[in-house]
């Protein structure tokens, strides 16, 4: 398994409707990528957004950050949408779980 956390806060002035069509796309597509497993995305109160992806490997997910489409709009996130923004990358993911028993 292999995660990406990605951290950002918008700008104030963006375009809300074409971030959200351009999120959208986006969404789908990765959802077709060969080793994608899921996405989750946060709000916190003070703004600050956190998506959380789910690959089967870093190649996987090294594909995803160069297919053409999200390259652009990963261009156009820089330019139109983000104030600023973290990538972080995860491999050699340790997992621990837990989940109470049906009674």
């Amino acid at each position: 398994m292999y995660l990406t956390v990605f951290r950002n806060r918008k700008r104030p002035d963006m375009d809300l409707a074409a971030y959200q069509a351009d999120n959208a796309r986006m969404e789908e597509l990765a959802r077709s990528q060969p080793g994608f497993f899921s996405i989750k995305g946060f709000v916190a109160e003070d703004g600050e957004v956190v998506a959380i992806s789910e690959w089967e490997s870093e190649e996987a997910a090294r594909a995803w950050g160069s297919h053409p489409d999200h390259a652009r709009v990963q261009a156009r996130g820089r330019s139109d949408y983000y104030d600023g923004y973290t990538l972080y990358s995860c491999a050699d993911v340790r997992v621990r779980s837990y989940e109470r028993p049906q009674s």
